[in-house]
């Protein structure tokens, strides 16, 4: 929300955050989270629900507690993202493994800890089988329905890395019955940025096809990739239409398949991304023949996604939210082009003045690196208007810690 102080976020002025924990700065409203949680969740409330957070979106362990305390599990994709969910207390049965070409190693290292597997390849499929028998597991599958938003982020076609494809269940039957596997879960993940309820159904109905060769099946995960909106008029998934459509098709595949199931999801992106904003200071008004830029302490190694994907985030003028606007193009302070919005109205700005940038909350700090030898921002989240540090800034010291042989004051 904004005001005459400038923009408010949960109920703090975004200057009044600058000034208290530097800048940039990541912010998280924790109401917006709560908000996205309950609406999921109560557009499934007809369904047996489980809602797995996909922690790869923002893995802050405050994130991860407040999530769970909601009643999320995790969904994770890497055995250092398992390791810290256990460390904040979520218990294995609560989380989800879904890795990607990892090695057999990592994979075991994280069975052995309780934590349920969700497989997508048919190699470790088999290597699974011989080690483990008849312990559960799951199978992600490529249902090859091409999901919406860049193709990098399209995890359902048939070109994809991601899952076993669909035309590949004779040979993963064969492994199942060779071995006596208990699979006790589907999955398929499409892709991010779904806006046709029709997709989830058209894919949803691959896997009820399948289902019917697996008799020991506990649950059926749908993944995710609800859109959430980044433009001030941009559209967005319905999920309660969702839910209606798909609750209603998955009640009557229940009743075919003799018994009621589980519907999971992995909510990342919806659940966290319209929480966060990404504060940072206008370092210098640049004034060239083509355009004008507004320099800010911040750039692509603290929010990738602008160049990665070519992502939109609005950018506003957290100053004043009124006046005369201009037209900028707003970059960072990399050696490189990172353009974080070209040709931008935003409120006049002047050097000093802060910028929030929206939906920052998912694959911002996330995907942040040390680029240019510039330590990550503070992470801070608000809750019933009380701003808590969830990560403090990073230091040249931190950074530098992990190399050795170096010694302070001396030039080489």
């Amino acid at each position: 929300m904004a005001d005459q102080q400038g923009l408010s976020i949960g109920g703090r002025t975004a200057r009044s955050l600058v000034e208290e924990f530097g800048s940039p700065l990541y912010v998280y409203d924790g109401s917006v989270i709560e908000r996205q949680y309950h609406r999921l969740a109560d557009a499934f409330s007809e369904v047996k629900l489980r809602l797995l957070y996909a922690m790869k979106a923002n893995s802050n362990i405050a994130i991860l507690k407040k999530l769970h305390q909601l009643g999320a599990g995790v969904d994770a994709v890497s055995r250092y993202e398992v390791d810290t969910a256990l460390r904040c207390g979520i218990p294995a049965e609560d989380i989800l493994f879904t890795p990607n070409c990892v090695s057999f190693e990592e994979i075991v290292g994280v069975v052995d800890k309780g934590v349920l597997i969700n497989i997508d390849n048919i190699s470790v499929l088999e290597q699974f089988g011989q080690l483990y028998g008849d312990k559960p597991c799951a199978i992600r599958i490529n249902p090859h329905i091409v999901g919406g938003g860049h193709a990098h982020i399209q995890t359902g076609h048939i070109d994809s890395k991601f899952g076993i494809s669909i035309h590949q269940i004779r040979h993963v039957m064969r492994i199942v019955k060779a071995y006596n596997m208990r699979i006790e879960g589907l999955h398929m993940h499409t892709g991010s940025d779904i806006l046709d309820a029709g997709t989830f159904i058209a894919a949803a109905d691959v896997l009820f096809d399948l289902a019917v060769d697996f008799p020991d099946l506990q649950f059926i995960d749908f993944g995710s990739g609800f859109k959430v909106p980044y433009r001030p008029d941009d559209i967005a998934t319905d999920v309660e239409q969702l839910g209606q459509k798909l609750s209603r098709r998955f009640l009557d595949f229940c009743s075919e398949y003799g018994r009621e199931l589980e519907l999971w999801f992995e909510p990342g992106k919806f659940l966290v991304s319209e929480s966060g904003y990404l504060l940072t200071s206008v370092t210098v008004i640049k004034q060239t023949p083509s355009c004008v830029f507004l320099g800010t302490d911040s750039g692509l190694h603290q929010l990738l996604r602008p160049m990665l994907y070519d992502a939109w985030h609005t950018i506003v003028n957290a100053e004043r939210t009124e006046g005369t606007e201009r037209i900028y193009t707003v970059v960072g302070c990399i050696c490189e082009t990172d353009t974080l919005g070209a040709d931008r109205r935003l409120v006049e700005a002047m050097e000093g003045d802060i910028l929030a940038i929206r939906n920052a909350g998912a694959y911002g700090f996330a995907m942040a690196s040390t680029y240019n030898s510039r330590p990550r921002p503070a992470e801070v989240l608000i809750e019933s208007g009380e701003a808590r540090l969830i990560r403090r800034r990073e230091t040249l010291d931190d950074i530098l810690a992990l190399q050795g042989d170096v010694q302070e004051g001396v030039a080489g």
